[in-house]
């Protein structure tokens, strides 16, 4: 790499932060936006793993500007104290050569136009490289009321979530079985030198010892391979006994994953997938084209039967809520930043009427498989428990051990468990 190119890196790393922890911003959205900057694939693997690695130190850098500095940072003073995370993060979590980190993040301090303060940096990063950053408690990026929601719903299993979510989250692959199997496509990731291994109980799936980028995957772009985490690609074994041409529904479709694994398993399907944002349906759209499946689109709102629905009842239905994704933050730990009490009362509002919505269009003696990527009991075992109250017809049809800890009505998984996110399994037959 350059050190112009480095440099460039350092920069951008430092807005994306700064954007992420100062200014709401997503970091998915931010990393869509400013990757396809950058031409060498290395560089952009690069922006993205520190991003991540200062959001998941960010405690742990906090303590350290707070005891080493004489005088806070104010809030004209963010771009600056995200570039100090992004130093930060290079120096100490992710190990990176010492003497490159910190000249390239010097350096951005004057392209960031701020030369009189290259020498504050240079002393910062020197002494984290010295001393490390302090600890920090594994539950301080938690908000409180989210930390005491957590401790209430899990009181055995809280210190180990909350130490899971600093955790980087492997690469899970799901093979293609329509393409070849998984023994096959193992075989070429040897060939291409990237080392996986099959996971236990998931059977399309392979976990990499170091995470690459999609499209160094063998086979990716040809629809092969997909990436997609092991407590995701579960969600399709609760689905194993379809007749061939069921009729499915897949509510809240949008990225496709789930969608394109029911397909893949059994082309004979006939899925409506539907999204309410018209162009995370084209994400659908570009999975499904990717692997060679073939379902039907539409963007509506799932909950609004009237606008969407012909009167056809479905054989099942896959019901994969909006929810707060609290089993997903190490894969997305801006949810720590952005998430507020009041968004969990509107998401269990929704959850309701979209589980209402599917019950309503499912033929008698179908199944609705209920999933999320939360750890809030408000959200899962409570919902279910509130739905039967309001469809006594539902009969829940047990999910094994493998699905994680029984919890009502459904199982839940926790994120690190057997290497998978969190999860939310639940399914239920109509009378």
């Amino acid at each position: 790499m350059s050190t112009q190119a480095g440099v460039a890196v350092r920069v951008m790393a430092a807005r994306v932060v700064d954007a992420v922890m100062h200014r709401g911003r997503s970091l998915k959205a931010e990393l869509a936006t400013n990757l396809p900057r950058i031409e060498d694939a290395r560089d952009r693997a690069l922006l993205e793993a520190i991003c991540f690695a200062a959001l998941r130190s960010r405690a742990r850098s906090e303590a350290a500007l707070t005891s080493w500095m004489s005088k806070p940072l104010g809030r004209a003073d963010n771009e600056l104290r995200a570039l100090l995370h992004v130093g930060f993060a290079q120096v100490v979590v992710m190990g990176l050569p010492a003497h490159a980190a910190l000249s390239a993040t010097v350096e951005a301090v004057r392209a960031l136009g701020r030369p009189h303060q290259d020498k504050l940096v240079n002393a910062l990063l020197r002494r984290a490289q010295r001393e490390g950053l302090p600890s920090a408690p594994a539950d301080a990026l938690w908000p409180v009321w989210l930390r005491q929601q957590v401790r209430e719903d899990w009181p055995a299993q809280a210190d180990a979530i909350f130490a899971a979510s600093h955790q980087e989250a492997p690469l899970w692959l799901r093979v293609n079985r329509r393409r070849l199997t998984r023994e096959a496509y193992l075989e070429r990731l040897e060939e291409a030198g990237i080392t996986a291994a099959p996971a236990d109980g998931v059977l399309d799936a392979l976990v990499l010892d170091a995470p690459v980028a999609a499209t160094a995957l063998p086979g990716f772009a040809a629809g092969d391979v997909s990436v997609q985490d092991g407590a995701a690609q579960c969600v399709a074994d609760l689905f194993h006994d379809l007749p061939q041409g069921a009729r499915v529904l897949d509510m809240c479709a949008a990225p496709g994953g789930k969608t394109a694994h029911l397909l893949e398993r059994d082309p004979t399907l006939q899925v409506l997938a539907l999204d309410v944002d018209d162009r995370r349906l084209q994400r659908v759209r570009e999975t499904l084209q990717r692997v060679g499946a073939d379902a039907q689109l539409r963007a509506a709102d799932a909950a609004d039967t009237v606008a969407w629905w012909d009167g056809q009842f479905f054989d099942a239905v896959l019901l994969d809520a909006p929810c707060s994704a609290t089993g997903i933050v190490r894969r997305q730990p801006d949810v720590l930043l952005h998430r507020r009490p009041e968004d969990l009362a509107a998401l269990v509002a929704l959850q309701a009427r979209l589980l209402d919505a599917a019950w309503h269009v499912l033929r008698p003696g179908g199944r609705l498989v209920y999933a999320t990527c939360s750890l809030l009991r408000r959200e899962n075992a409570d919902q279910i428990d509130a739905f039967r109250v309001r469809h006594p017809d539902a009969r829940i049809e047990p999910v094994g051990e493998h699905w994680g800890h029984l919890d009502g009505a459904g199982r839940q998984r926790l994120p690190g468990e057997q290497d998978m996110d969190g999860f939310f399994y639940a399914s239920m037959r109509k009378a």
